[in-house]
């Protein structure tokens, strides 16, 4: 595991400078005497928020200094946990995936931060209640839109997403994009899904309102449906064929290989960061809404259903007692406006959406000017993927077995269903 602490970019810094000359919003508390909070992340270099959020911390307490341990990315909820159980864990917790929370908490490792003061408009929080107490507070948000590229769309002749699609005109039009892009000799296929469970089933129980917990899994029958039929037609890319050449989707949509493609939106900064570093290619694109369900959450005047999962920070219940005022200072800074904004401007997503964040984000040099885009990012009806329970895990783990064998077509999608329902009520819901 490796532990270190960066210096953070030039951009972030001088946003981090002018929000404390801004002040806090409120009176913050003062350290007694030196205090060191350390705060958990992971993939320090390309994640910047950390960092960002511990200068910005420092730069409002004098006295205080916030040191990011980093863990390895695809180990961290284990050697996390194993650092929890030795005693010798980070002060604040970064919460990575919502599924985990109850873990932390049935282990007494989180403590309760129910009476902190937060902002209104925060989203996420319902994610981190447990029993009627608060866990841990959300400081980004993400959720899931359609990319699109904008070069290939005119290529093709075909109208760009325009915010009233339903899934039935996303087929239709990766079917027109098909034929216009064949006809201006583009080898580009209409659109492109990423292998993960969360590209198929995210949408279909979030837009469905099931309750994937309680083993109400019928939802995913017309989703597959649909998707498969995408892959059949050679309209995307086949999942066998992503899973064996490990396709990324920053590749497929960055160079141009696919049109469109849903995904969720902390890809915005990572494109833009790669098309100014010529990682990506350089052309027009855009965010849209996702495909709803049904005509009832499309269009600009109503607000679409989406889903995704927050990002939040929790408090070692065994912090020690003199480090406890600053550590909920700490969410309560992680979660206002100010920090709403500095994570804007880097491109993150935060749960405080405002008028002044969303300013913030579109500002940003490579970031896409046109209405809809901003449109799609700031107004959307967030369901979390990952419901807090301590069978969301569990469940998650056989739905991404059914989500396999149905994607790489070795068994139908309606015997998949079958077998995923009944392991869930085996091994997930209780009798």
């Amino acid at each position: 595991m490796k532990r270190t602490n960066l210096t953070a970019v030039a951009a972030a810094t001088a946003a981090i400078l002018a929000l404390a000359a801004c002040g806090s919003g409120g009176e913050a508390p003062e350290a007694d005497g030196p205090i060191t909070l350390t705060v958990s992340g992971w993939a320090l270099e390309s994640t910047p928020e950390f960092q960002a959020l511990a200068d910005g911390f420092e730069a409002l307490h004098d006295d205080v200094t916030v040191e990011v341990v980093e863990y390895d990315s695809a180990e961290y909820n284990t050697l996390l946990t194993a650092d929890l159980a030795a005693g010798s864990g980070p002060d604040i917790i970064t919460q990575k995936e919502v599924k985990f929370v109850t873990t932390f908490q049935a282990g007494g490792q989180l403590m309760d931060v129910s009476d902190l003061e937060l902002p209104e408009g925060l989203s996420g929080t319902d994610s981190y209640e447990i029993d009627g107490a608060t866990y841990a507070v959300p400081y980004r948000q993400d959720a899931w839109v359609l990319y699109y590229n904008r070069d290939l769309f005119a290529a093709a002749g075909v109208d760009e997403p325009d915010g009233s699609w339903t899934w039935d005109d996303y087929a239709d039009a990766a079917e027109a994009l098909d034929a216009g892009l064949a006809a201006a000799g583009s080898a580009a296929q209409p659109t492109y899904l990423h292998r993960w469970q969360s590209t198929v089933q995210g949408f279909a129980t979030a837009q469905s309102g099931a309750d994937i917990i309680s083993g109400e899994i019928d939802q995913f029958e017309d989703a597959y449906d649909r998707t498969l039929a995408l892959q059949d037609d050679g309209l995307q890319v086949e999942f066998n064929t992503s899973t064996a050449n490990q396709l990324t989707y920053q590749g497929e949509f960055g160079n141009q290989n696919a049109a469109m493609m849903p995904m969720g939106t902390w890809y915005v900064a990572s494109l833009i960061s790669q098309q100014a570093s010529g990682d990506a290619q350089d052309f027009e694109w855009g965010i849209a809404p996702a495909p709803q369900l049904d005509d009832e959450t499309t269009g600009t005047d109503a607000t679409p259903v989406t889903f995704g999962d927050p990002t939040g920070f929790g408090i070692n219940a065994n912090i020690d007692e003199s480090e406890v005022e600053m550590a909920r200072a700490f969410l309560e800074y992680a979660a206002s406006e100010e920090a709403a904004t500095m994570l804007a401007e880097l491109g993150v997503t935060p749960a405080l959406l405002t008028d002044d964040v969303t300013a913030a984000y579109f500002a940003v040099e490579g970031a896409p000017t046109d209405e809809l885009s901003e449109f799609a990012w700031s107004t959307h009806d967030v369901i979390a993927e990952n419901p807090t329970s301590p069978t969301t895990a569990t469940v998650q783990g056989i739905l991404n077995d059914m989500h396999s064998a149905i994607m790489s077509e070795s068994e139908p999608v309606e015997s998949a269903l079958e077998t995923a329902q009944q392991r869930i009520e085996s091994e997930a819901v209780a009798p």
